[in-house]
């Protein structure tokens, strides 16, 4: 039974399909076990997206945080980055999101984090969490917590707009996919101050997703974007997994960008602001960001993939700005957390400063920096995994590769390198190559990888 219970919760935050995975029984318990292991010492926000069972999963969550003694805010449809940023409000104790971001419609999940927006993981509470849950040793509380509903939209909204000067940027012609998920209000939101020109498609919030689950990360969930852009004729196109907290870029002439040189722009233009600071980025490309941080007088820190090592590595060195190629943009000035919001409103602030076009900023990088994108090696078993990396390690440490594990396994040579791990979500090897300016190359040595981890 306890196995049952636990099921869904994972390295990160807990996701589940419903109701055999996940439901509002096992939710009110971890709303309940949430209490024990935080205290918190003031109102948990409460906030969910877009599916339909999210608001009876958020009504239990409140039922049992409350029953176990806290206090609850519910703060109703928002992405994931409100619920981080109210949490990170005066006198607030944490802060939870029922999401399961870009999972299938039937899944449900939670992201938790305590006050000041400090994440909730593997590694600080969520498995003392997950014990709790399986053995339902929550006594209950001497007072019962109370609830209410509060609206933090509007600080929200004034907090990602201080990052830009609206009335400074170019009324750029933008194309915006919401994906019927939570984005499409906060955009109208957010779109009031600008003189940005906005075409909005899959704009209203729809938990059955007509047009699929918004993932932009796969490219079949492309195309009704790049579609748009080519009608329209727009600068940008933009587009928002389920809870917004990932923003994805398309070009004037449709391309999808790669997420890793969105890294390096978005560095540059906070080290603008910030000369000298840090940077964090993550281990699976990194020449790039490296020298563009270096070059605009910052210091380049690594750290390993994944949302709460980053925030934790960017709190530690006081960095300005974190990102990594999956999309996730972590910012200083909102609370060390990552969004979905900030970096778009800073292209659009980049594109209007260099009066270039987006393609032409990140085509000088792609020639400088060809990566592979990333790639799934699909193997049965972690044993298979771990025999896989391995392998591939020792044959590249033979060949005089420089080897850094600080995610998997990153290998160097002079004019190429690239980083093999194993994926913290799904059954399967992650592969990342890159080399210095050299096409040919870089096809070459990403078949000779995936041969050797793939035997």
């Amino acid at each position: 039974m306890g196995e049952d219970r636990t099921a869904a919760f994972g390295s990160y935050d807990v996701r589940g399909r419903i109701p055999d995975e996940l439901n509002e029984e096992i939710v009110y318990d971890i709303g309940r076990a949430y209490v024990k292991l935080v205290e918190p010492p003031g109102p948990v926000a409460v906030g969910h997206d877009v599916r339909l069972s999210s608001p009876a999963m958020s009504t239990a969550l409140i039922d049992g945080l409350t029953d176990a003694g806290a206090d609850a805010i519910d703060i109703g449809l928002v992405g994931t980055e409100v619920v981080y940023f109210a949490s990170a409000q005066q006198g607030m104790g944490g802060g939870i999101m029922v999401t399961a971001s870009h999972n299938p419609a039937d899944y449900n999940g939670l992201k938790f984090v305590r006050a000041d927006a400090v994440p909730i993981s593997g590694d600080s509470g969520l498995r003392d969490m997950e014990r709790m849950v399986g053995d339902r040793d929550v006594e209950s509380a001497p007072r019962k917590g109370s609830a209410r509903s509060d609206d933090m939209n509007e600080a929200y909204v004034e907090s990602v707009l201080g990052f830009v000067e609206p009335d400074e940027l170019e009324p750029l012609e933008v194309v915006v996919n919401a994906g019927n998920g939570c984005a499409g209000p906060f955009l109208d939101m957010i779109a009031e101050h600008l003189p940005l020109r906005f075409t909005r498609i899959d704009h209203e919030p729809d938990g059955t997703f007509p047009h699929g689950v918004p993932n932009p990360l796969e490219p079949d969930n492309r195309d009704r974007t790049a579609d748009a852009v080519r009608e329209v004729g727009a600068d940008l196109g933009i587009a928002w997994d389920g809870d917004f907290d990932r923003c994805f870029f398309f070009d004037e002439d449709a391309d999808f960008i790669e997420g890793y040189y969105l890294v390096g722009l978005l560095a540059q233009r906070m080290l603008q602001d910030a000369p000298g600071a840090r940077i964090i980025h993550d281990p699976r490309l990194t020449w790039n960001t490296i020298e563009i941080v270096r070059e605009a007088g910052g210091t380049p820190v690594q750290s390993k993939t994944g949302h709460a090592f980053i925030k934790e590595r960017m709190r530690a060195e006081d960095a300005v700005y974190g990102g990594e190629m999956s999309a996730h943009h972590y910012f200083r000035d909102f609370y060390y957390a990552d969004s979905g919001m900030i970096p778009w409103l800073l292209v659009a602030e980049i594109l209007t400063r260099a009066q270039r076009p987006i393609s032409s900023l990140v085509a000088e990088r792609e020639e400088r920096f060809p990566c592979s994108g990333e790639l799934n090696i699909q193997l049965a078993s972690r044993e298979a995994q771990k025999a896989a990396i391995a392998r591939v390690r020792e044959h590249y440490e033979r060949l005089g590769g420089r080897v850094d594990t600080t995610d998997g396994v990153s290998i160097s040579f002079e004019r190429w390198r690239f980083n093999l791990r194993k994926s913290n979500t799904q059954p399967v090897l992650r592969l990342n190559v890159e080399t210095r300016g050299d096409a040919e190359l870089l096809a070459e040595k990403t078949r000779e990888v995936l041969d050797l981890a793939g035997e």
